[in-house]
Formats: structure tokens, sequence, C-alpha cells
């Protein structure tokens, strides 16, 4: 009986291996639509993890597109032509579709819909606004044309290739021009209008497209979702990219190095200081910089520094303060707000610190105001017992502040045992009188 058991566990699991493995086999060979989804700023990270996508998704033979979800005000010019080179060099169909509804494709995003094989666009949702911005340096007037030509000559490029609307797409750059879905799919500036992924996938089955290999004709019939997320390391630098984070690292990195400078040999603020400012500085090389703003910054920092070094009575902490704001304020220079700092947490930071050094001021002066406790001026108006009898002629002994002095009365006699009060001292001897 137990052989027989034990035959019929092997079977079972032999059963079970085998079933196993035809599933992974299936799904190893299943077709799947590769599925990306860009929520923010086109920047270096974001760029990154779209091309990387697409590299993988050419060495993948199970994957036949990629669906590209973007919801994007714009972003980083370099970033957004490495994501068009990647889409151009794909073996595989991109889909870029801008969604869900009450998303947008604007500036940058505007050049990388244009530029896939299939436009699409959910209700709700709009394209355009690609005219150049200042992005953190001072433009004339010639330097400004030729940008904007530029632009829209590439724009222009891409709608051709595509072939789309080229005079549509030109206005995206000249006129920041701005189209609904429902418009730009009657002005063939994308090739469809759906309500979502599965929708999107129905509507372009069967549908011809050229990419880097040649023509191919779509097949989403029965194909599978399949989300591609990025990995730590991406998630990580996406999240250093934000501005907001980056001059928070900035400044605790700041803050730290000057606690580390005031106090000598604490060790941990400097290392925690030495780190968030190398990972802010990094996170602020895909950002516009004023160097003035971020001067200002620095001057801030050392006029904190010289309030606990020279009695300016907080003249030099409001002076800190006034150039910590404007230095922030002025430290990413772009129009877009995407770019921009939040003020609450400019004002914010500004306060704390102001705050800090107030309560160091309002700590040093009632440290200056304090009475001396030590040395001579410290025994002035102590406290002790008479160990003898002490008088005006002869010095006997009292015990203050913990040690046995010679004392003597200014007037009169004090019998031992009563309490007195020190009224001078001269070296080690004492002139006392009895506490009232």
């Amino acid at each position: 009986m137990k052989v027989n058991n034990t035959i019929i566990k092997q079977v079972y699991f032999l059963i079970a291996l085998i079933f196993s493995l035809s599933v992974l086999s299936a799904s190893a060979t299943e077709k799947s639509a590769l599925t990306i989804a860009i929520d923010g700023a086109i920047t270096p990270v974001v760029a990154e993890y779209v091309t990387d996508t697409i590299k993988m998704a050419d060495t993948d033979t199970s994957v036949k597109l990629i669906v590209i979800e973007i919801d994007t005000p714009g972003g980083l010019d370099t970033s957004m032509r490495q994501i068009v080179k990647g889409i151009q060099a794909s073996k595989k169909a991109i889909v870029v579709f801008v969604s869900p509804s009450g998303s947008r494709a604007a500036s940058a995003g505007a050049f990388i819909t244009i530029a896939a094989h299939v436009a699409a666009m959910a209700p709700g949702t709009n394209i355009g606004s690609a005219s150049p911005v200042n992005m953190g340096k001072e433009m004339g007037k010639t330097m400004e044309n030729k940008v904007t030509n530029d632009a829209a000559a590439y724009m222009r490029s891409l709608a051709t290739l595509r072939t789309r609307n080229p005079d549509i797409a030109e206005k995206f750059v000249r006129e920041a021009y701005n189209l609904p879905a429902k418009e730009a799919l009657e002005r063939n500036v994308i090739d469809l209008v759906a309500k979502n992924i599965p929708d999107l996938l129905k509507q372009i089955n069967g549908k011809k497209i050229k990419t880097a290999t040649g023509e191919k004709v779509l097949s989403t019939d029965g194909i599978a979702l399949r989300q591609h997320n990025m990995h730590w390391r991406q998630k990580i630098f996406g999240v250093l990219a934000d501005p907001n984070v980056a001059y928070m690292l900035m400044m605790l990195g700041f803050y730290g190095l000057f606690f580390e400078l005031s106090n000598p040999g604490s060790v941990f603020p400097g290392v925690v200081g030495a780190i968030s400012l190398i990972l802010g500085l990094y996170s602020l090389q895909a950002l516009p910089i004023n160097y003035s703003g971020f001067l200002l910054i620095v001057l801030a920092l050392v006029l904190f520094l010289l309030e606990i070094k020279v009695p300016s009575y907080g003249i030099l902490t409001i002076g800190g303060v006034g150039s910590l704001i404007i230095g922030s304020m002025m430290l990413v220079d772009s129009p877009a707000d995407y770019l921009k700092i939040s003020f609450s947490l400019i004002a914010s930071t500004a306060f704390v610190t102001g705050a800090f050094f107030f309560f160091i001021i309002v700590a040093a002066l009632k440290i200056q105001t304090k009475k001396t406790k030590t040395g001579r001026e410290g025994l002035l108006g102590a406290k002790g017992v008479a160990e003898t009898t002490l008088s005006s002629s002869n010095y006997g002994k009292a015990f203050v502040m913990g040690e046995l002095w010679d004392a003597k009365t200014e007037e009169g006699t004090i019998k031992e045992g009563v309490e007195v009060e020190v009224l001078s001292a001269d070296g080690l001897k004492l002139t006392v009188k009895e506490k009232t």
C-alpha cells in the first residue's frame, strides 16, 4: 500500500511539472504589448527609462509593440531628443497614448507624440504648446530665432516622416498652438482617439506602420498587456530630479557642513551634509541654474556662520535670511512652473533657519547677562556657613561653595554655625556678612 501511494504521488508530481513547464513555455511565446508610463517632466532619468525599455523590447521576441502612456508638461530638449531617437531606431512599433483623460502632451511631450509610429489621445486631453523657453540663459533676438527655427524644423520633419500635418505641428512651436484630442484627430495631428489602452489596441489592429526594420502590420488581437516599470535606481534618481527635492538636499548639505564647521569633530553632521550636498548638486545639474542665486545662498550660510562668531545682535541673521530667500527664488531660472522651487518650501526653510539663529542669539544674550559662577566674580554674593566664630579683627574659617576659606566680617561678630554671604574676595580670603 505504501508503494502504491508513493507511485501515485510521483505521477501527480510529474503531471504538475509538465503542466507548469507548458504554462511557462506558452507565456514566454505569448504576444504582449509592453506598457510604460511617463507622468511628469521629461528628464534624463525618463529618457533613460524609455530608451532602455525600447532596447529591451527589441531583443524580446514576445513583445510586439510598446505603448507609452504620457502626461507631461514638457521637459529638457536633450532628453526629448534622446527619446525621439530611440523611437526612430526602434525595431518594434511605438504607440504614444496621451492618457488618461485630463492629461496633456505639452512642449517636449508634443515632439514625442508626433514622433511615434502611432499617435493616440484619450478624450479630454490636449497636445501642443511646444515653443522653446529660456533654460537658464538670456537669449538675444537672434539666438531666440535660431532656437525657435531649429525646433520648428525638427517638429516639421517628424510630422512629415509620420505623414502627419506638418503645418499644425510647426504652429505648436512657433505659436505655442494647442489642440484638444478631437481637433487633433480631425486635423491629422494624431491617428486616433481611444478611451483606454484596450480600446487603443482594438483600433490599431491591422494598421500598417514603418519601423527601422521596414513596414509592419500590427496584430493586436488577443495580445496581452505587460507593464514595465522603472527599476529601483531610476526611481531614486527620478525623485532626485524634482527641483524641490534637489533644493532640500542642497540645503541639508549646507546645514550639515555648517554644523560641522561650527562644532569641529562632530563628524555625523559633516558626513550627512557632504552626501546630501553631492546628491543635491547632482539633481541641480539637470535644471537651469542661476549662479547668482546659488552664490546668494552660499552668502546666507556664511552670514549665519559669522553670527555665531561675531556679536551682531541679529543683523547678520536678518541679512542671511534675506539672502537665502532671494537666492532660493533666483536659483532655478525658468518660466516653466514644473521647474520652479515651491515658494512655500523656500519660505518654510527661511523661517526655520531664522528661528533657529534667533534662538541662538537670545541664548547668547542670556548668557551675557547671567551672573558669573566661577572665579572671583562668582564668589560675590555666594552663601556659606561660618565654621568658627568670625570677627572684623581676626580671620576665622567659613565653608563657601564646597571649600573652606579664611574669612572675617566687615564689622561685628558672627558665631559658629551661622549662615553667611560673601561681600568681597581678596585672593583666598573673604569678607562676609551674616545672611539676612
